[in-house]
């Protein structure tokens, strides 16, 4: 069990460790007398906390600047109690102490209260998915062991834990320095009647055992040996095994485990489990490489290039929309934008704001956007591969955990299971197809909120195109979902492969020389993006532009007025995002303008990109 101790600057955290080896007789022969010595010579007061602070600088300010990590025993338990900083210059120190904890013991000053570190220590334990929490109101003492005082910090620290959803396992009175109900309970506060220090560790819940977690191998980098590809990394969760099929994500190649590559191992392995380091080979050559995610394919990790970061901003440099950055999730470095920044997170009145920036030490809601499909898990699924860092080279701005919100998996939209495919070429060239039509094909995709006017425009389109000679069709999307997409519902993910299943068919009828006009919210540029491949340069991006107000003002099909009652989920633009193009083709704001003035623009683009010269228009 990894316990790190936390807490505001100079509230005993390294004293209560030290007084803790003492009382329990592990301290190290000749310990104790060379701190009594040290104190001596540099004419001090003994002090218990240079068990823990090892660092010189440490002893001449009385500060905790790097984590110190110790074995100690209690019962049939072992424990590694991480001494974390508390002094806010190094709380990247301190997120560092608290990134592999299992549990927390978070200490405030009896004589100085509850302070803002003391809420921020607790919130960025919560953050890094520590959940196992007891609290040691410390230094009882210089408050004359005083009931009250301690009744008043406790409840307020009470209302704060349950504003952040932590239920404490304790909250005890103490006093480090004089070891009361540090390791026996204390004769000076006969009016607690709660376990001391030593009886409340063995009350934390060891969390679910990483080997029973799904398999996550982030590969550090791939060796080649002899004729052999050697595959290495660290197991973060669950069980690999000789003969087990494998996916690699982001780029979704799968094989299966030839053998299992292991140090110094007196004969074969068989298998390997969280906390291992390992090498494995593949039963054949494919091409993968450093950062990439083994999993088996069943519960895979997650892949998208759009996701939510809860921040804890470090760097002196506020964060910016649209700033860029480079990330780090896991073995993984990628180039990536803050695409929003959603909320900024007050820490001590548990509220949030809008806000433009992040500045130093807070911590936010933002919207990342990489450059290329990333894998990874949501933070509270497996928090071991939910984390990102934001780097500037070697330098730490700032870290989070990561979830996908209502965006998309889209493991499924780039998976190719198809194999042995031959594409066949038609006998009638693009050429002589535009010849007969007189007209270029193409892909018109409209995309606007609910509301905006796609489906009217759409069939008005279609209509006057028809009446002037145009071949064109139009895929709206109720139409489409009572058919082709009648298997789909409206989670992220089967909206995104319904966009997908409508952008490879208007890009069939587009190649069979068609103009379609594609009706669809299609809310995520990602998906847009694909459709757009999937057409090439037929592929006309149409923005239907419309505010919130003016289509919840229309609502011709009640579903604002739903969705605002809470009787539909996840609907676009009131709980469900929208992705406004960034450059679309043409843009018609609908606002105020009748069907008619509309129709004449799009007919003109039409005429300018689609008609061939001297015919129809």
């Amino acid at each position: 069990m990894r316990v790190v101790i936390v807490g505001h600057v100079d509230h005993g955290k390294s004293t209560l460790v030290g007084r803790l080896f003492h009382d329990t007789g592990q301290l190290p022969d000749g310990r104790l007398e060379a701190i009594e010595g040290m104190c001596r010579r540099r004419g001090m007061p003994f002090e218990w906390a240079f068990l823990m602070d090892s660092l010189k600088a440490e002893r001449d300010q009385g500060i905790t600047i790097d984590t110190s990590q110790i074995w100690f025993r209690h019962d049939a338990r072992e424990y590694v109690l991480i001494d974390a900083p508390g002094h806010r210059e190094f709380i990247r120190n301190m997120v560092t102490g608290a990134s592999n904890a299992d549990a927390a013991l978070l200490l405030i000053d009896a004589d100085q209260g509850v302070r803002r570190q003391s809420r921020h220590h607790m919130y960025l334990l919560k953050l890094l998915g520590v959940r196992e929490v007891t609290v040691a109101v410390n230094k009882m003492d210089l408050v004359d062991y005083d009931e009250g005082r301690f009744q008043e910090i406790e409840a307020e620290y009470r209302r704060y834990l349950e504003g952040i959803g932590i239920t404490p396992r304790e909250i005890i009175p103490v006093s480090a320095r004089e070891g009361d109900n540090v390791a026996s309970r204390s004769k000076n506060m006969g009016w607690y009647s709660g376990p001391c220090i030593l009886e409340s560790l063995p009350r934390f819940e060891h969390p679910a055992s990483a080997e029973a977690q799904a398999l996550r191998l982030p590969l550090q980098d791939v060796y080649k040996f002899d004729e052999r590809r050697i595959l290495a990394g660290r197991i973060e969760s669950g069980t690999l095994r000789v003969g087990d099929d494998l996916v690699f994500s982001p780029s979704n190649r799968t094989a299966k485990i030839k053998t299992i590559e292991s140090w110094n191992a007196g004969g074969p392995v068989t298998s390997a489990s969280a906390g291992q380091s390992v090498g494995i080979t593949l039963d054949e050559q494919i091409f993968v490489e450093r950062g990439e995610i083994v999993s088996h394919e069943v519960n895979a990790p997650v892949e998208s290039d759009v996701f939510h970061v809860r921040l804890f901003w470090l760097a002196d440099t506020p964060l910016e929309i649209g700033a860029a950055c480079e990330l780090k999730i896991g073995p993984s470095r990628v180039d990536a934008v803050v695409e929003q920044i959603e909320r900024v997170i007050d820490i001590d009145a548990l509220s949030d704001h809008a806000a433009t920036r992040v500045a130093r030490d807070e911590i936010a809601d933002v919207l990342i956007r990489t450059s290329r499909l990333m894998a990874f898990d949501a933070h509270e699924d497996l928090s071991q591969t939910g984390r990102v860092v934001f780097v500037d080279r070697h330098l730490t701005l700032g870290g989070g955990v990561l979830s996908l919100g209502n965006y998309p998996d889209q493991r499924q939209l780039v998976t190719v299971r198809g194999t042995n495919l031959t594409e066949v070429d038609h006998r009638v060239d693009p050429e002589r197809r535009v010849a007969r039509n007189r007209h270029k094909p193409g892909v018109l995709w409209f995309t606007g909120l609910s509301g905006a006017g796609k489906s009217t425009l759409a069939m008005a389109l279609e209509q006057r195109l028809f009446f002037k000679g145009y071949q064109v069709y139009v895929l709206d999307g109720d139409n489409v979902r009572s058919g082709l997409n009648a298997n789909l519902g409206f989670s992220p993910e089967d909206r995104a492969e319904n966009i997908r299943r409508v952008g490879e068919v208007a890009a069939l009828l587009a190649d069979a020389g068609l103009i379609v006009i594609t009706a669809f919210i299609s809310p995520y540029r990602a998906d847009r993006a694909r459709a757009r491949a999937a057409a090439g340069e037929a592929f006309h991006e149409v923005f239907i532009d419309a505010d919130v107000a003016t289509c919840e003002s229309r609502d011709p099909k009640g579903l604002y007025k739903r969705a605002r009652a809470g009787e539909i989920k996840e609907f676009t633009g009131i709980s469900a995002p929208y992705e406004e193009p960034k450059a679309p083709d043409i843009i018609i704001d609908t606002s105020g303008r009748s069907v008619d003035e509309c129709i004449d623009d799009l007919f003109t683009y039409v005429a300018d990109h689609f008609s061939t010269s001297g015919q129809l228009g």
